[in-house]
């Protein structure tokens, strides 16, 4: 059976050249992560870094590796602008003409890699042209301005997800021939859900609202929903969000109050708009909830918030109960 690779995809797909070189080096740098996580122990390349990154987390060696890979990859590309990853304090000034500014999480779910577990890698590019280097200002756009997203699934399979703007696509990679072949042309999340994913031990920090939503789903066929619900919880964004667009259902990471400075937990320009991306692009919604991820107004690179994505018609739901 023969197999649409990217490149050809991206082409028949009338995506500007210059965007398509930024998918295809992510792409190509991403199968040398890949082989890192294969070899693991082998290749020395587990456990603690020794220092922090600027979120103040425990740095793993390959959040370190892949970090430093996807950067210089991006970085010697021309069409590249400038880079902002989650493992660095500041923006990367690139190409001065550059067209598009990266985002990335080099290695979402980073506390997986010890015990073999799912972990991937997050990107987000924007459209953005200037005559002098890149500040962080140049970044602080909303979501829904994003020229393409997606991230790199390391799993059984490895799988790129991407979004140019038409639509979500999987490919899987050809581990014979290091090539992303299309095996999914067309995602939609079913408009209701049946599943949920959250970290339920968190559950006595939540607001009220959430609190409330959550007992209710436990609640299953004998609570006010009326049906029993499955809860999943890989401990990977990337991972949880990929089983959303496989088969549907609800993610969320809600505000909780043991940092109540602290808007939420996942970052809006490296997880949440990326993946609130995909999931519009798949007829999901993704919201906080006080409205739209997508059209946050970004004030920092580092900005947090709460996330509620998944089905449509669940994410109002789950919106409603914290605006009760």
């Amino acid at each position: 059976m023969s197999r649409t690779a990217l490149p050809e995809f991206l082409s028949n797909a009338a995506v500007p050249t210059e965007l398509q070189s930024v998918i295809l080096g992510l792409a190509d740098v991403s199968v040398t992560i890949s082989q890192a996580l294969a070899k693991g122990a082998l290749a020395g390349v587990l456990g603690a870094a020794g220092a922090e990154n600027i979120q103040g987390e425990d740095q793993k060696k390959l959040d370190v590796i892949a970090n430093d890979l996807i950067k210089d990859a991006l970085a010697a590309l021309p069409a590249v602008r400038g880079l902002a990853s989650e493992e660095e304090p500041d923006v990367l000034a690139c190409h001065t003409d550059g067209q598009y500014l990266v985002t990335f999480d080099p290695l979402d779910g980073s506390s997986n890699i010890d015990i073999n577990s799912m972990v991937g890698t997050i990107f987000s590019v924007l459209p953005h042209t200037g005559s002098a280097a890149v500040t962080e200002q140049d970044f602080l756009q909303p979501g829904r301005q994003q020229a393409a997203a997606g991230y790199v699934l390391y799993g059984p399979s490895v799988m790129l997800v991407l979004s140019t703007g038409n639509g979500v696509a999987m490919f899987t990679l050809d581990q014979d021939q290091n090539r992303y072949l299309l095996t999914e042309a067309d995602i939609n999340i079913p408009v209701e859900a049946k599943e949920f994913s959250i970290n339920m031990s968190n559950q006595r920090h939540w607001v009220a609202g959430m609190q409330h939503y959550i007992s209710d789903l436990l609640l299953g066929k004998e609570g006010p929903r009326g049906k029993d619900f499955n809860m999943r919880w890989v401990a990977a964004m990337v991972a949880d969000v990929h089983r959303i667009l496989c088969r549907g259902g609800l993610f969320t990471y809600p505000w909780d109050s043991r940092k109540p400075e602290q808007a939420g937990k996942l970052r809006l320009m490296y997880e949440a708009n990326p993946m609130g991306f995909l999931v519009e692009q798949a007829g999901g919604e993704v919201w906080t909830p006080e409205g739209k991820i997508l059209d946050i107004q970004p004030e920092h690179i580092h900005q947090r918030v709460p996330v509620i994505l998944g089905a449509a018609s669940e994410v109002k739901i789950c919106v409603d109960y914290h605006q009760r």
